[in-house]
């Protein structure tokens, strides 16, 4: 029941940004047209299995402020492990600010189920350069709330080619009982050559209350497909 309901309080909250979304676009100054954001795949192989994640940003056309988020990861350990570890979720984005976009959505964990979420996320970039801040809650009566900065760096070698390297890291909580549920470090380091990027990685990973500690190192490769 209680899944239930956070999935319809979840369906509600995207109708309501669907609407405010159209209203406000109603009255917004026209503006021309987005060049597309690639999706980013990554894939490393580790000592602890194969991590993946996929990543979707996009804004919708004739809509420009409003637009469509979705990061789905997992780890497939070369062990079977007690709880499946996979996290996706989809997220309807309206920008606020340049820079700036407010989200409602849904995510799927093993542990929690279904859950509706709303969040931010602030972004910057250059070509050699990107930060992007995502603190978000859950809005399940148990909510809890997860923090995430990601900071990448690709300072140029040459017109095809430049360095690779990035940090991301999340903390996550429940603010009720001060008790940790999910957190991670995140460290790449390597090569860049046009739109793909590969080298050496590591993924360090916290569950739960008592913090179960699973550590991964190994060989990384990422694609932005267009």
């Amino acid at each position: 029941m209680k899944e239930q309901k956070s999935v319809r309080i979840g369906v509600a909250l995207f109708f309501i940004s669907l609407t405010t979304a159209f209203q406000a676009q109603t009255i917004a100054e026209k503006q021309p047209d987005l060049k597309s954001t690639p999706i980013n795949m990554e894939m490393m192989l580790g000592s602890r299995g194969i991590y993946y994640q996929v990543m979707v940003n996009k804004k919708f056309k004739s809509i420009p402020k409003l637009g469509f988020f979705s990061i789905t990861n997992g780890n497939a350990p070369w062990e079977k492990e007690m709880t499946p570890d996979i996290m996706t979720q989809s997220h309807i984005t309206y920008t606020l600010l340049r820079g700036l976009e407010v989200t409602t959505g849904l995510q799927y964990t093993p542990v929690y189920g279904f859950r509706p979420v709303a969040s931010l996320i602030y972004s910057y970039s250059t070509p050699e350069f990107t930060i992007v801040a995502n603190p978000k809650i859950d809005l399940a009566s148990d909510w809890a709330s997860e923090n995430m900065l990601l900071i990448e760096y690709r300072p140029k070698i040459n017109d095809n080619w430049s360095w690779y390297g990035r940090a991301q890291g999340l903390y996550g909580f429940v603010p009720s009982s001060g008790d940790h549920n999910r957190s991670y470090i995140y460290l790449r380091a390597g090569l860049s050559y046009k739109e793909f990027s590969f080298g050496l990685g590591s993924n360090f990973e916290w569950y739960g209350p008592i913090k179960h500690n699973e550590n991964s190192i190994g060989l990384f490769a990422s694609v932005l497909v267009f």
